[in-house]
């Protein structure tokens, strides 16, 4: 089964760009965190979002080509399999002028109880909104 994409549009920032003149890594990472963020704020229901608060146990990213300074990228992000408690998640990161591939990333997210700080269990809705079966 085959999940829709969820797209943010960000406009590269001067402070986004390193050293070498082009978006840093570390950006990047940031762009792939906002928009599974904005993807749970959006489709998760408000008790689920009091209830849980996720973390990254893992990112897998493969830089292709750079984004430069007035560029405006397109990050698009969808829910893959689950484990109990790992989620994976993937990203592409797009210019949208040309649509070329700059980065390309799986995430695997853990949910955490907001009260407790731990590892905990997702309710069956919350495990078909953010999952896909194998």
């Amino acid at each position: 089964m085959k999940s829709e994409r969820f797209e943010i549009s960000i406009d590269v920032q001067p402070e986004d760009i390193d050293m070498l003149g082009h978006v840093s890594n570390i950006v990047y990472v940031r762009w792939i965190q906002e928009a599974a963020i904005e993807h749970w704020s959006k489709l998760a229901p408000d008790h689920a979002q009091k209830k849980l608060v996720w973390v990254v146990r893992r990112h897998e990213i493969d830089y292709k080509k750079s984004a430069m300074e007035g560029d405006t990228v397109l990050v698009q992000t969808w829910i893959g399999t689950a484990s109990r408690i790992a989620f994976d998640r993937h990203t592409e990161i797009l210019r949208a002028s040309d649509q070329r591939l700059l980065a390309q990333a799986r995430t695997v997210w853990c949910p955490l109880d907001r009260e407790t700080g731990k590892p905990t269990d997702v309710s069956p809705e919350i495990r078909s909104l953010f999952s896909v079966a194998k």
